[in-house]
């Protein structure tokens, strides 16, 4: 056997049935490719969740449940159970401890975007991703009453550009038969790429929703239509949506919350960002955890496709052991052998489907950022893609030893007579 070192008569011996080994090798290979890409998009989705705000303190809408009140403010999925009223707005607002505020008013669409009635606060202080700002593509923020900005997602699908001009209509959804086209809203800036609902937002100012949802304006009203950079000089809304909330102190979160959560004047609640999207984490983290359980036993079934060959091999290749016996060969170089060759079938697998998986992801990632908002921080193996390989290279090795423990009883019986 020295002439022979197992590890080379492993590898001919995987040769010799090239083309048995090379569809179990396949099979390994996109097993781990699934289970490898559910994951990282897994914590791509999850990253890019947690990253959809950051730096506010608190939201503040009707009283609902905080997923809800976190759908609909920050997701723009679904809708509020009531409106609140300016005057609770602005008591808040003047709160002892309330740096900033930005509110925030819902109930209109753009061709299946949503619109955002708002102020150019919004711009300074939303910000995402461990407190990064958001930016101008181009163009620049809201100017006068019937000016829009719109996120990277919206730009793109509908090929708008700043100077453009869009129609307003009543409701969420894609089609509407009340649309305000006597005020059309001119863009003045594109936002740069954020992976967040932002990207699909369209934004307007809160006097721009008021006066197409009054009558108010025309052609000539817009054209003629002069406001300074201060959105507080404007005319108020009578209800807004929500509003976020920045404090001087983070620490004071709780108890300006307790105090909305208790506003005798209406029924106000304000919700902690973090402590919602957690909650809300937790709602849909079932699916999740299915899906890594669906991909873990998919990469089982590669390792069995690997068992399954050899055991149905083993009476073909009992002249094979035999003389490799007689060539001198012990038993424990025979369950060596073939517990080498899983492991040798289950490592190229599995090295064949991490490099499958990095290379799918080099192309789709873009998309599943652009299309999902999912951002996928990592492109290249890491040291967790290592201990899969180690681990499916580990385990198929360990379930090679049953095969391999039946050629080892058949070596010790059979010598050079074979039976039929």
């Amino acid at each position: 056997m020295s002439r022979f070192p197992l590890p080379r008569l492993a590898l001919r011996s995987v040769l010799n049935r090239r083309a048995t080994a090379i569809l179990t090798a396949l099979t390994v290979a996109i097993s781990v490719t699934l289970f490898l890409g559910v994951e990282k998009v897994r914590h791509g989705a999850r990253a890019s969740f947690e990253n959809t705000i950051s730096g506010t303190d608190l939201i503040v809408g009707a009283r609902s449940s905080p997923i809800n009140l976190l759908l609909y403010s920050i997701f723009h999925i679904g809708d509020p159970t009531n409106a609140i009223s300016w005057e609770s707005y602005e008591a808040v607002s003047g709160a002892p401890s309330v740096a900033w505020t930005v509110p925030i008013s819902l109930g209109d669409s753009h061709r299946g975007f949503r619109v955002v009635g708002t102020d150019n606060r919004f711009f300074e202080h939303y910000k995402y991703a461990n407190r990064r700002d958001l930016e101008f593509a181009n163009g620049g923020p809201l100017e006068d009453t019937f000016s829009a900005v719109i996120g990277a997602r919206v730009a793109d699908e509908l090929g708008y550009e700043v100077g453009g001009e869009l129609i307003v209509a009543h409701g969420g959804g894609e089609f509407s038969f009340v649309q305000h086209d006597q005020n059309p809203f001119t863009l003045t800036g594109i936002l740069a790429p954020t992976g967040t609902p932002v990207d699909r937002s369209v934004f307007v100012r809160l006097d721009g929703l008021d006066a197409i949802h009054d009558g108010a304006g025309s052609g000539e009203d817009h054209a003629g239509d002069a406001h300074t950079e201060d959105d507080h000089a404007h005319a108020e809304p009578d209800q807004i949506t929500a509003f976020l909330v920045g404090l001087d102190h983070p620490a004071a979160a709780l108890r300006l919350q307790r105090q909305v959560n208790t506003y005798p004047d209406e029924a106000l609640q304000a919700i902690i960002p973090g402590m919602a999207l957690v909650q809300l984490w937790s709602v849909i983290g079932a699916a999740e955890t299915t899906l890594t359980l669906i991909a873990a036993f998919v990469v089982l079934t590669g390792l069995v496709s690997i068992l399954t060959a050899i055991l149905t091999s083993l009476n073909e290749r009992r002249r094979e052991m035999a003389i490799l016996r007689a060539l001198g060969a012990r038993p424990h170089h025979i369950f060596t052998l073939l517990v080498s060759e899983a492991a040798l079938l289950a490592l190229a697998g599995a090295v064949l489907g991490t490099a499958l998986t990095y290379g799918l992801l080099a192309v789709l990632a873009p998309v599943l950022e652009a299309r999902y908002a999912i951002l996928i921080a990592q492109l290249w193996p890491g040291l967790y893609d290592l201990a899969i390989v180690a681990a499916v290279t580990g385990a198929a090795a360990l379930l090679g030893a049953f095969p391999a423990w039946r050629a080892y009883r058949n070596s010790l019986a059979d010598g050079m007579t074979i039976r039929v």
